[in-house]
């Protein structure tokens, strides 16, 4: 812990350093309303405490400035806070045009404004129309905004307006785990959220043990005792006014029903405001002994309010969100919270279409007390926004980047597409034999031609063209449209020209290979070169295991190892092209000796070339075969052999298979803390002997943190070939029309 607070500390200084020794982060906080404010008002007091590193500059817009809301701001003059601006922005009026003109009305005034004040970030909160008027004000101006309590989900207008600021923000503060999910989901950059926790509930979780008694008396009258009466707070439902006024009524009509004390708030500033303040009127609310109808509450008075309450009743989000953190019971009415993270403390009366309805829901409920919950804050919310603040870079790049998930290809419809079979013409050039293959965009292997690699240059080459020429000639009689040539080599390949650069030792006269060029010129297609453990890597990516994983690795077990890397969905090639060389990472000193000159290298202990070799010296000492083996004088002796003497109980290959599967496991030991996959693939002849023995090691050896890798094996009957495809399909399908 001690670590990383000094880690942090050192990051603040650099950003400091980074921003300006001397310069102050100037930091505007917009305030729209009541309940926005509640929110705000701790960032803000947290700003102010600590004037070395920040400049505070406040605005103050919409139902704030209205006398029939309460004239709110003057709870920010309490709170001694400078308010810079004043901008009446409410436009007067009772249905939807009403809130369309107030956010033209703000986006008229704000440019003026900002460009006086010239913030460096910009805070906005929530999912008001008046906050939306600001972030686009910010955004077009060129000005960073801070997203208080994006990735939310909700009923009404308003989800729509807290994700179309998500995407105008810069940065992001949100409250709950899966708020955070969804805006990772919306492809927001991991790095820029900040899990903070609601800034209120650093108030709420201080304040129950407060005098509250006077509190209640002033509100509700003296001769009302705790939780012996209700708060009821009930907002229109801008997408369907008509029925939320209508649940209204019904819920006026329970609560004069039920016959208690209740303190009933007037609604927020929405289409539909004025018809609900007109229904407690025609119902005599403002008059009723049991009501106590008030325009507004001081926040810190409306915590103890609720705090202490037998019930909360209505529509607003404080009663799903900050009154969880008493345990008092609520009913939430209608659709306008739909989606919302709730404790045990909130009943949901989602069709309250009937007095009944809700009058059984006022019985169940009134008077419990539910355990407290803490879903949208521990109380440490301004701490981490403000550290957060301070790390914020200013000479960063302003545009905001996206991280978008991987999407199915697209495949355009035009009447090649109908009629054909769009494919590629796969080749693969092992160290024995040279296959080409028409592959289809599944993955499919619709013709294979086979045939043994010729030792020189000139014969591989003129096979190669051969095989390619009558490939395609056949992909027209199976009715497929050839979009290119993928070719898969061993050996290092710089893929950008096509070029083999440095082959294997299985593969001769292989070496500064240009395969592009002549290829392209007798097909007239394009085509493509990469490492057969690169391939392999792209079929998994493409067909297999790794579809859809960010971050995994693939080996090749066979007659040498192999691999490639998948990092954030792309491929890894390295500097020099000589990434994912999995084969050649050395697991001992003094191991024995590998192709490549080295010592200890995986593949001198797992390849099968190294099987083959032990399997040799076992034979040779007459220690190869027991009983139920047997091999004819001609044959030679191989990775099999070894095996099957291995299933036979032959002691002495199985300790040799042991060593090899260590020696892997080593390796992916290696992998996992250098580049930290969720994924490990093994593929090829061998990788089924290892598969056991790789995740022992593991266990055994590898870091707490990376022992949960998944490692599988992989289930593609030919990764050479659909990797060398896969370099064809998904370049050219890349296509809009």
């Amino acid at each position: 812990e001690l670590y990383f607070k000094n880690l942090s500390k050192q990051k603040q200084k650099e950003v400091m350093e980074k921003n300006g020794n001397n310069h102050k982060l100037r930091v505007c906080v917009a305030t729209c309303n009541r309940a926005d404010y509640s929110k705000l008002a701790p960032i803000m007091f947290g700003i102010k405490a600590e004037p070395q590193f920040f400049e505070l500059d406040v605005v103050v817009l919409g139902s704030h400035l209205i006398d029939d809301y309460g004239n709110t701001y003057r709870m920010i003059e309490q709170d001694d806070f400078d308010i810079h601006t004043r901008l009446h922005t409410i436009v007067r009026g009772e249905d939807e045009a009403a809130m369309v003109e107030s956010v033209g009305l703000a986006l008229v005034k704000l440019p003026d404004v900002l460009n006086r004040l010239k913030p460096d970030i910009m805070i906005v909160h929530g999912d008001r129309f008046d906050a939306l008027a600001l972030a686009t004000s910010a955004a077009l101006m060129n000005i960073r905004i801070l997203h208080i309590e994006g990735g939310e989900v909700s009923g009404t207008i308003d989800d729509s307006i807290r994700h179309a600021i998500t995407k105008l923000a810069h940065y992001h503060v949100c409250c709950t785990r899966s708020a955070e999910q969804h805006l990772i989901a919306m492809c927001e950059d991991h790095d820029r959220i900040l899990l903070a926790g609601c800034p209120s509930y650093d108030k709420l979780l201080s304040a129950k043990n407060k005098d509250y008694m006077s509190i209640i008396s002033m509100w509700l009258g003296e001769d009302v005792k705790i939780r012996d009466y209700i708060v009821a707070l009930q907002h229109p439902v801008t997408t369907d006014i008509k029925h939320s006024i209508k649940m209204f009524e019904l819920t006026l009509d329970a609560l004069i029903s039920f016959n208690k004390r209740t303190l009933v708030l007037f609604p927020n500033v929405d289409a539909g405001d004025k018809e609900m303040v007109r229904v407690m009127r025609k119902k005599g609310i403002e008059h009723h002994p049991n009501f106590r109808a008030v325009k507004h509450v001081p926040f810190d008075q409306f915590i103890q309010l609720v705090a202490h309450a037998g019930c909360m009743i209505g529509n607003s989000s404080c009663g799903v969100r900050e009154v969880g953190a008493f345990g008092t019971p609520v009913i939430n009415l209608g659709t306008r919270q739909t989606g919302r993270e709730t404790g045990e403390n909130v009943l949901h009366v989602r069709d309250a279409d009937t007095q009944d309805k809700i009058l059984h829901a006022l019985q169940l409920q009134f008077g419990k007390q539910y355990p407290c919950s803490k879903i949208y804050g521990d109380g440490n919310a301004v701490p981490r926004i403000l550290k957060f603040l301070k790390s914020i870079d200013l000479k960063e790049p302003l545009q905001k980047k996206f991280c978008f998930p991987p999407v199915k290809e697209n495949i355009s419809q035009d009447i090649d597409h109908i009629l054909e079979t769009q494919s590629a013409l796969a080749v693969d050039l092992g160290g024995t034999n040279l296959r080409v293959a028409i592959v289809s965009m599944k993955g499919e292997i619709v013709k294979k031609y086979t045939q043994l690699n010729p030792k020189t240059y000139e014969d591989r080459l003129a096979l190669i063209l051969k095989m390619c020429v009558e490939a395609a000639s056949e992909a027209v009689n199976v009715n497929c449209r050839i979009l290119g040539v993928g070719i898969s080599t061993g050996g290092r390949v710089n893929p950008r020209e096509g070029i083999v650069l440095h082959s294997t030792k299985l593969i001769q006269e292989w070496s500064s290979v240009d395969l592009r060029t002549p290829i392209s010129d007798a097909l007239h297609l394009p085509v493509w070169v990469d490492n057969d453990g690169n391939c392999a890597a792209l079929a998994e990516r493409k067909f297999g295991h790794g579809k859809g994983i960010e971050n995994f690795v693939t080996l090749i077990t066979g007659t040498g190892i192999g691999g490639g890397i998948i990092h954030q969905h792309e491929l890894i090639h390295g500097s020099s092209f000589c990434a994912a060389e999995l084969g050649h990472i050395v697991v001992s000193l003094d191991g024995p000796e590998c192709l490549c000159g080295s010592q200890g290298c995986i593949e001198a202990y797992a390849s099968g070339i190294a099987l083959q070799r032990e399997a040799k010296k076992l034979h040779d000492d007459d220690l190869l075969l027991v009983e139920g083996m047997s091999m004819k004088e001609e044959e030679i002796v191989s990775a099999a052999h070894l095996i099957q003497a291995a299933k036979l109980g032959n002691t002495k290959a199985e300790s040799i298979l042991k060593t090899a599967g260590t020696a892997l496991g080593l390796g992916v030991v290696n992998i996992l803390h250098t580049v930290n996959p969720s994924l490990v693939i093994l593929s090829g002849v061998l990788a089924n002997h290892y598969v056991n023995a790789v995740k022992d090691v593991i266990n055994r050896q590898a870091l707490s943190s990376v022992k949960t890798v998944d490692v599988v094996i992989s289930n593609l009957a030919d990764p050479a070939l659909l990797g060398a495809a896969s370099l064809v399909l998904d370049y050219t399908t890349r296509r809009i029309y």
